[in-house]
């Protein structure tokens, strides 16, 4: 990454509406929302050249964050495999699939197959977790989630390789001799590692192939991202590395509703000047997040997002 050329064009995606409803972001229209609307979305992103749909994991939602949270979160493998069938070229990423809760053979199982039907669409996004009763009632190990994510990783990287047999020996897995097809369809599946603590981005620049922050305002992101390229640098890390961010939510076209709550408003030069400047941070991806009060008006939005505001991002 050091040295690297800022992008030609800044690429964009979508964490999907529906499929998770924390309340921290869901529009009142997603609870009454089911899969023709997650299915018209995702058509909708990938007519308008949206680099990839984004869903989100989360196994079991405890009573004590239920009320924040919400307990609708949809399971990713199955939602992107659903996906799969009704887009051709999106990419399809999970953002982020907490897998230290599964061993990574049956991670591999799940995701290798999705990648092979998908032909080849696959990004794993992954990411420690934060929700220690989920972990415990799986049996998983909440307070080493760092260590367990780091070799579940190497594992993971192991099981979604080229082998037939694929091999790990580790600390915590260890296999040997067990066949696992299909095989992806990618030589070599993406890994992009989620969050922003020290720990995270640390994990990200030496394991990953790209980096999700995780609530960085824009002003955090250079400081950050020139860690990544030291962290690369000194430990000889090669190969291509991304960069995404989350946008602030977004309304394109005249002044709206509600622009009080961070969302940027306006005409596609002022919108795209806005984007443009992650860019210049470094930053390949921007993940964009709309305001909307129903999915045809989302739907509407995706589109003019598509038209008016993705080419003068280049």
């Amino acid at each position: 990454m050091a040295g690297r050329r800022c992008p030609v064009s800044l690429r964009y995606g979508i964490q999907l509406p529906v499929q998770s409803q924390s309340t921290l972001y869901a529009e009142p229209w997603e609870a009454a929302a089911g899969p023709a609307d997650l299915v018209a979305v995702a058509r909708a992103a990938e007519d308008a050249r949206f680099a990839y749909v984004a869903s989100c994991d989360h196994v079991a939602v405890p009573r004590r964050l239920a009320r924040a949270m919400s307990t609708v979160w949809y399971d990713p493998v199955a939602t992107l495999a659903f996906l799969a069938a009704s887009t051709e070229r999106t990419l399809l990423l999970s953002h982020v699939a907490v897998v230290g809760l599964r061993h990574p053979l049956l991670s591999a199982k799940q995701y290798a197959t999705l990648d092979h039907l998908s032909g080849g669409r696959l990004v794993l996004g992954v990411g420690a977790g934060h929700v220690r009763e989920e972990f415990e009632v799986l049996g998983a190990d909440f307070a080493r989630r760092g260590p367990v994510l780091d070799e579940t990783i190497d594992a993971l990287r192991a099981a979604l390789g080229p082998e037939e047999f694929p091999e790990h020996h580790g600390k915590l897995f260890d296999f040997a001799d067990l066949g696992q097809l299909p095989r992806p369809a990618q030589e070599r599946v993406p890994v992009w590692v989620g969050g922003s603590s020290p720990a995270a981005v640390r994990r990200a620049a030496l394991k990953g192939d790209g980096w999700l922050p995780q609530g960085d305002p824009r002003e955090r992101l250079p400081a950050q991202i020139a860690r990544i390229r030291a962290l690369r640098q000194e430990a000889g890390v090669r190969g291509p590395f991304t960069v995404g961010a989350i946008a602030e939510p977004l309304y394109v076209g005249p002044p709206g509703w509600d622009v009080g709550r961070r969302t940027l408003s306006g005409p596609p030069q002022r919108l795209a000047a806005s984007l443009r400047a992650y860019r210049a941070m470094g930053v390949d991806q921007v993940q964009v997040r709309f305001r909307s009060r129903g999915r045809d008006e989302l739907v509407d939005q995706i589109a003019a997002f598509g038209a008016e505001v993705a080419p003068h991002l280049d």
